[in-house]
């Protein structure tokens, strides 16, 4: 909410500070989940990655297991271990504990694998769509253009202003009324 506010204070303070009238711009918006959603590579692209996301949740919930397995019988033999064994075996389950943490961040912290691996799949063609758009701004002649998919959206916006098809013609992308 924040961001947000941020944001429109910055739009409104250079409308205001550069002494334009509201009436004289032309805002448009687009939404990239919708236009994403038209690239024929993007739902393979998103497959991909469910399919590799897939894989490291199963990981991560085997080792899940495996900890509760080793809490689970830590608790039930606690009073047979000696001192000794019970430093063992909390060592143990801190350093499982441990693996899972690491684990968990290197591939989906961050800068974990995950998002490296999205960001390599989906930077060219986000690359494509903000050039669409920019073309199709500076064609148009609109002073702004904003993503409703993103964080910052617009509660009305007038239908005609929605560059959603502009942007998937321009992308060569054709879709059905």
């Amino acid at each position: 909410m924040k961001i947000r506010f941020k944001y429109l204070s910055l739009i409104v303070f250079l409308c205001v500070s550069l002494g334009v009238n509201a009436q004289d711009q032309k805002i448009g918006y687009y939404e990239s989940d919708f236009v994403l959603s038209k690239i024929p590579e993007y739902p393979g692209i998103e497959q991909r990655l469910k399919i590799l996301s897939d894989g490291w949740k199963s990981e991560i919930q085997e080792l899940r297991i495996e900890i509760e397995n080793l809490e689970e019988d830590y608790a039930a033999k606690e009073i047979l271990y000696t001192e000794e064994i019970k430093k063992e075996k909390i060592q143990e389950i801190n350093t499982k504990k441990r693996q899972l943490d690491n684990y968990t961040a290197q591939k989906f912290g961050p800068n974990g694998e995950y998002f490296q691996r999205q960001k390599e799949l989906l930077e060219p063609i986000q690359r494509q769509v903000f050039a669409a758009v920019r073309t199709v701004a500076q064609r148009n002649g609109f002073d702004f253009v904003f993503d409703r998919s993103g964080d910052i959206y617009m509660v009305y916006a007038r239908g005609e202003w929605n560059l959603n098809e502009q942007v998937l013609l321009e992308l060569g992308i054709e879709i059905e009324q």
